[in-house]
């Protein structure tokens, strides 16, 4: 099959199947007499693989150790993928914990603002992702008529 069909058939881009050629991932059976990449069942069985290992979160340095197992099976132990896997989950549960410390700020964000139909002028919004000091609506209405310590 040519590249078109094994994309096609693997869920992969024809572009992501050539970089994962260029990266050593993966590679035509042969090629025909024009050049073009000619790929077997085993082929697409690898890019396969591959999306999978790329759907699960794998980096490509991983799952090039992966498919070095998956090559030579009889020279790895299970806790060679296991090591790999295990190191996924804690980056996996770093991210998770990252994740919810933005969700409570997005929150802290959202509660801030009024969202109302006023002008964005003093949106708290806006003026913390712009790194300024949050303006302080009141104090500054009163700057604005002016109080009594101000005009001391």
């Amino acid at each position: 099959m040519k590249i078109g069909e094994l994309a096609k058939q693997s869920g992969l881009s024809a572009h992501t199947l050539r970089f994962y050629e260029k990266q050593g991932l993966i590679s035509p059976s042969t090629r025909s007499e024009s050049n073009y990449r000619i790929y077997n069942q085993n082929d697409l069985s690898t890019a396969k693989f591959i999306k999978r290992s790329r759907d699960m979160g794998f980096s490509l340095e991983e799952v090039e150790v992966f498919l070095s197992i998956r090559a030579d099976k009889p020279a790895h132990i299970c806790a060679d993928a296991k090591d790999i896997a295990q190191q996924k989950i804690v980056d996996v549960g770093q991210k998770i914990k990252e994740m919810q410390q933005v969700l409570v700020a997005l929150h802290k964000l959202s509660d801030a603002c009024c969202g109302g139909s006023e002008s964005a002028e003093f949106c708290s919004i806006i003026e913390a992702l712009d790194d300024r000091p949050l303006t302080d609506h009141t104090s500054h209405q009163d700057k604005q008529v002016g109080t009594k310590e101000d005009v001391a």
